[in-house]
């Protein structure tokens, strides 16, 4: 089974192989090694031949996935099915055969992370969905796929460097919005961690190496701080005959480049990069440590967090505590059993275990992986944007952690309002709720509520529903999507009769017209997009907030312009038909970037109202005495102006081939008003080497702010990545750009 390796960290087989048995012999010694052993050596018989981009054998990445599922402590059966997770894709071998050698659990699982492993690349929001969809599905029936899914993109991210630099960034995104936070929603920390990093590597390496050569430089004083810290720890702790494992780290490299762009321009000004973890016997020891600690060291008043009597979702527990020491340093503890820290090192895969090919679920874990089917009752009815968002938000929010009359502990998306209390009791508590008290006080619906709050939810049988403001209140996506639902069923045509409103009023801003939707000749392609029976339907949705007036014009606005045919021909058309006559006249040289109709060495200016960027579908536009005028084809302005004039003064335009300039475009930013908004937007814009132009916030009416970005872009690409980062910031409501 010996095969010569191009890449010298890759490792021999049989090396990974013995690794496996290893971490087998530790983690579940009763584990069936022949069948891991058998899966080994036909997954070296189906990939022989083929080879990795660094030059390896592929089996090298399969068994190694394999190693790092092993380091999790799954079973012989995950185990088997990571060896095998590429054979179906990649090889002749069938689901049959598989079924057939080591029977149909091993066969699902592989099939499972088949499909997930044919993820594309996710330029498409509706293709993100729907490829999250699936992931989600195969969760929910065996969680076992997502963890093999989650060894194979980690093997992955470690030898990225061999992929092109635009399969590394879009590899690299797609770890750090979707598996990255998902590891986390699993509890398994010290995965997380390195997925992040590796990710940060390949999507901002500049900022990757200001930190690591920033902690290089300090490492000496940062490792003789920690030592000193252990010791005086040890020393307490022995001298009352506790047991316990301390160790020091430094922060992981992402968590520090957040609180760099976030919070502080220079890195020497962040003192709090270490964290140290005390590990003892027992709970009860947990509270005797936190005495000892606070007695040694000064603690930060509104750092501690118990998350020991108060488990996190995803079964997390520790006491956390960020204390100042002598050198006037300040630095996090964390305190927590054995067994705490083997949950939260390797979260759910540290107690899933199987016997006979079933799952052996305890008590509690259907409400561990009740967020899994939460998300899908969601997302039948969320558009891609909102889906996608709101995923992020479900796996990465802070929590705050409230309780019923009775003292039963609810935890909340920090920021949670009696809104969210109510529909995360049951949907009827939230849809009959008319007022809310907090620790026997009336408080406002959208009070905000804090850590230990006792929340009491007044209700009425005569109560005519949730109020249409709420959906703008509420922090959660579970509250949103119930509200949305209520007023799906029980409000159709007042949804209609609004939703219309609001599409009409979208029309009239895109340049649109209703009858040009309703006409006859574009209805049924119009419908078919939207895979709906009657306009009323697109109202409906509107209406309730299954979709915005604004995606749904953005959805049909190509086939409207495409289909409608006054006098046979669109405005668009006539476009187009005048620049073919002239197709000869076309210059061989660029100005600016941009290839005009027919001209050569002319005054072009982009136009501020739609501010295009290379990748756009561009219009030239003859001014009087100021040259020609660079629009998006999608401008007000432009489809206005064409359409009244029929033309004449528009010409063709296309981007030249080779660009290496940047071009300047706005975004307009809508969120909710909060503090560090600001910090916020321009950490983005930081982690994405963005080169900002100005930046201007002001609060508008209905408790919101509105920013307005300026900033150079090289191309569309670029810039939908940009929009889709901002759109995951805290609070924001709507990306848009000017003029579209």
């Amino acid at each position: 089974m010996t095969q010569t390796c191009v890449n010298s960290i890759c490792r021999d087989p049989e090396d990974i192989f013995r690794d496996i048995e290893k971490k087998i012999t530790v983690n579940n010694p009763a584990a069936d090694i022949g069948m891991i052993r058998a899966a080994v050596d036909c997954a070296v018989k189906y990939h022989e031949g083929q080879l990795r981009n660094d030059g390896s054998p592929f089996v090298t990445h399969v068994l190694e996935a394999a190693a790092i599922a092993a380091d999790m402590g799954l079973d012989e059966e995950a185990i088997t099915a990571a060896v095998l997770h590429d054979c179906i894709e990649d090889t002749d071998l069938t689901y049959r055969d598989i079924k057939n050698r080591f029977g149909r659990t091993v066969a699902d699982l592989v099939n499972g992370v088949t499909k997930l492993t044919r993820m594309q690349p996710m330029n498409q929001e509706d293709e993100q969905m729907e490829n999250l969809r699936k992931m989600l599905l195969a969760m929910a029936k065996d969680i076992r796929v997502i963890l093999i899914k989650i060894a194979d993109r980690l093997h992955n991210m470690q030898t990225l460097e061999y992929m092109s630099d635009e399969k590394r960034r879009l590899k690299a995104f797609e770890t750090m919005e979707i598996y990255a936070p998902i590891a986390h929603r699993l509890g398994m920390q010290k995965i997380k961690w390195e997925l992040e990093d590796l990710a940060l590597l390949y999507l901002d390496p500049f900022g990757y190496k200001e930190i690591t050569d920033a902690l290089e430089e300090r490492s000496k004083d940062l490792k003789g701080f920690m030592e000193g810290v252990e010791q005086k720890i040890k020393n307490r702790l022995d001298d009352w005959s506790i047991n316990a494992t301390i160790f020091g780290r430094l922060k992981h490299i992402y968590s520090i480049y957040r609180k760099l762009y976030t919070q502080n321009p220079d890195i020497r000004g962040i003192f709090d990069l270490c964290a140290f973890r005390v590990i003892v016997d027992n709970p009860e020891d947990c509270y005797n440590v936190l005495g000892h600690v606070h007695d040694m060291f000064k603690p930060v008043p509104g750092r501690f967090k118990d998350y020991v009597s108060t488990p996190k979702p995803n079964g997390y527990q520790s006491i956390h505590t960020t204390v100042v020491g002598t050198e006037g340093i300040p630095f996090e503890i964390q305190i927590r059993s054995r067994e705490m820290h083997r949950i939260a090192e390797y979260g759910i895969a540290a107690h899933w275990k199987y016997k006979a090919g079933q799952a052996g679920v305890k008590a509690g874990d259907e409400e561990k992986f009740a967020w899994i089917r939460r998300l899908l009752e969601r997302q039948q009815d969320s558009e891609a944007q909102d889906f996608v968002r709101d995923l992020r938000i479900d796996m990465f929010a802070d929590e705050v952690f409230v309780f019923t009359p009775r003292g039963d502990v609810i935890n909340l998306t920090a920021g949670a309002t009696p809104i969210d209390f109510a529909y995360s009791i049951h949907s009827e508590v939230g849809n009959k709720m008319i007022g809310a008290k907090v620790d026997g006080r009336i408080v406002p619906i959208g009070h905000t509520l804090q850590n230990g709050n006792i929340v009491e939810i007044l209700t009425s049988k005569s109560s005519s529903g949730p109020s249409r403001d709420w959906i703008q209140i509420a922090k959660s996506a579970e509250a949103r999507s119930k509200i949305k639902q209520w007023f799906k069923k029980e409000k159709r045509e007042e949804n209609i009769i609004h939703g219309k409103s609001l599409f009409e009023a979208e029309l009239k801003r895109a340049g649109l017209r209703p009858t040009d939707v309703t006409d006859e000749r574009v209805l049924p392609n119009v419908l078919k997009k939207m895979a709906v029976t009657s306009p009323e339907d697109i109202y409906a949705s509107i209406g309730y907030g299954g979709m915005t007036a604004t995606r749904a014009v953005n959805r049909i606005r190509d086939e409207v312009i495409k289909s409608q045919r006054p006098h046979g021909k669109t405005v668009l058309d006539k476009l187009n038909e005048k620049a073919e006559k002239n197709e000869r006249q076309k210059p061989e040289k660029a100005t600016q970037g941009v290839l005009l109709e027919g001209l050569d060495n002319c005054l072009i200016k982009f136009s501020r109202c739609c501010t295009p960027v290379p990748g756009d579908e561009i219009a030239g536009f003859i001014t009087r005495g100021y040259g020609v005028s660079v629009h998006r084809k999608d401008c007000p302005n432009c489809i206005a102006g064409i359409e009244k004039d029929g033309g004449e003064r528009w010409i063709k335009a296309d981007w030249s081939r080779n660009i290496a300039a940047a071009y300047s475009t706005t975004l307009k930013i809508i969120a909710k008003e909060r503090t560090d908004f600001i910090m916020d937007i321009a950490g983005v814009l930081t982690g994405q080497n963005a080169k900002v132009r100005s930046i201007h916030v002001k609060d508008i009416e209905g408790g919101k702010s509105k920013a307005t970005v300026t900033l150079d872009i090289k191309d569309l690409t670029g810039l939908k990545n940009i929009m889709s980062r901002l759109s995951a910031v805290s609070g924001v409501v709507e990306v848009s750009r000017f003029g579209g």
